[in-house]
């Protein structure tokens, strides 16, 4: 952990934040833009309710204040890592529904399936700094797809894009946390201790 505290790894700690809250910025508003898009070519309301959907991670936090740095990363990660497979799962439908007729809406969910692959990438190389490294992916299985129908799909895409700007929305919140320093301390914060 000696080489987490250091100076250097202080600052690379640092800019690896601001980048990642610029990266959650730009995410949050291209998930936006395709949230837009998607409910018109879907021909969805746009204030349409949407249940929790299974698989999809809640951003929302019971005593988000009192996390850790490793806690923040840890959910952020996996958060990513499943939207990843949700993303996938969706591009994957919109292109056996529509095949090649939609193809903007098939562009902006691949792009931001890479967004989303990128930082889940980002926040691997925060924890690789904090001298932790990421958890393996390995033996961790995706949430089988469920067998809906045709507007089930629809909806459950709706709720994963609303879901996904929402941790774009906290995962900026997090990473700005985590360039704070540490009470009592004009030092970087230790993410191993708590709050």
């Amino acid at each position: 952990m000696a080489a987490a505290d250091s100076p250097s790894a202080a600052l690379q700690r640092r800019d690896l934040c601001s980048r990642g809250i610029r990266l959650a910025g730009k995410m949050r508003s291209d998930v936006i833009d395709l949230l837009d898009t998607y409910v018109e070519r879907q021909g969805l309301d746009a204030s349409a309710s949407v249940v929790t959907v299974e698989g999809v991670p809640v951003a929302a936090v019971e005593r988000w204040d009192e996390q850790t740095g490793t806690q923040r990363l840890l959910e952020n990660l996996a958060a990513y890592r499943a939207f990843r497979v949700l993303l996938a799962q969706m591009l994957e439908e919109h292109r056996e529904q529509l095949g090649d007729a939609d193809t903007a809406l098939g562009r902006a969910l691949a792009a931001v399936l890479l967004q989303v692959s990128a930082f889940a990438y980002h926040l691997e190389e925060l924890l690789r700094l904090e001298s932790r490294g990421p958890p393996s992916e390995e033996g961790t299985a995706p949430p089988p797809v469920p067998h809906l129908g045709l507007f089930e799909r629809k909806l459950r895409g709706l709720g994963v894009l609303r879901e996904l700007a929402q941790w774009a929305v906290r995962s900026a919140r997090d990473l700005r946390q985590l360039t704070k320093p540490s009470l009592g301390s004009s030092s970087a914060p230790s993410w191993a201790e708590s709050p």
